[in-house]
């Protein structure tokens, strides 16, 4: 009788903390909406410590602790605050590690950290990932690619590199190498960088829109930095890979705009309003 009471009282506990886990929750969700983060978190991690076993309480600590970081602020309090959110987005993370939300939210502090070298070891390993589907990790190939490509176009571009010509008529761009060979040799590595990044995003996910798109962009880096060695080979060859690329993502965007439409057309059939 005693086992049998003592199990009844247990089992009436959790019941009694789930639903005040459950209140904390609500009352927590109320502080965030009305824009109190830190009153927000309180409430989260009430609701986590009166039910451990609640699968959204990390992700809202998390959210909470996250949306009281102000970017751009280096006040080291406040760069504290972006390494605590990093820390809770990876507790959410350890258990789930297809949320791309929490994922997302770390890679985007770190860039606002300004530590490349931490965004990097994240994002290799949700491209190394074999355990989530192989769209996520082509997403994570493609944004590798995009930071090489940006490292490229901001040496190509300068205003020293470049210069506009007349040719039959009409203004066109020329490029032409840096004055420092470090500066090419530097967006030469990008280039070349991204270019492997991106082949495997394709790869992984040939229908990827964005992934077709940053390869035709490193591509077009190709054509820039050829010209700017005089090597017209070279640049035509990346010309004509380019122009093929870019059909590849202007078909797969009027691919994805179709789908989208038919989707939303679909949904409208659904609605009550159209019945």
């Amino acid at each position: 009788m005693l086992v049998v009471l003592a199990a009844v009282s247990s089992a009436g506990c959790g019941m009694v903390n789930s639903i005040r886990a459950k209140n904390q929750l609500n009352e927590g969700a109320r502080a965030y909406k009305a824009g109190k983060f830190a009153e927000a978190q309180q409430h989260f991690e009430e609701s986590l410590r009166l039910n451990p076993e609640q699968r959204n309480a990390k992700f809202f600590i998390a959210r909470s602790i996250h949306a009281q970081y102000r970017p751009g602020v280096e006040a080291p309090e406040n760069v504290e605050k972006a390494h605590r959110a990093i820390a809770a987005y990876q507790e959410v993370l350890k258990a789930d590690q297809g949320n791309d939300e929490a994922y997302n939210a770390v890679i985007y502090l770190f860039g606002q950290l300004k530590d490349e070298q931490q965004a990097r070891q994240w994002l290799t390993a949700r491209a190394e990932m074999g355990s989530i589907p192989e769209a996520k990790r082509s997403q994570a190939y493609t944004l590798m690619a995009s930071k090489e490509w940006s490292c490229s176009y901001t040496i190509t571009e300068q205003k020293d590199n470049k210069q506009t010509v007349m040719k039959e008529g009409r203004a066109i761009i020329q490029y032409k190498k840096p004055k420092e060979q470090a500066d090419f040799d530097k967006a030469m590595k990008c280039v070349n960088d991204g270019m492997a990044l991106a082949e495997r995003a394709v790869a992984l996910d040939p229908n990827s829109e964005q992934a077709w798109s940053y390869k035709t962009n490193l591509l077009l880096e190709l054509v820039k930095l050829a010209e700017m060695e005089g090597n017209n080979d070279k640049k035509a060859e990346y010309q004509k890979q380019a122009a093929a690329a870019q059909q590849k993502t202007s078909q797969l965007s009027e691919e994805n705009k179709r789908k989208k439409e038919e989707e939303e057309k679909a949904k409208a059939a659904k609605s009550p309003a159209s019945s």
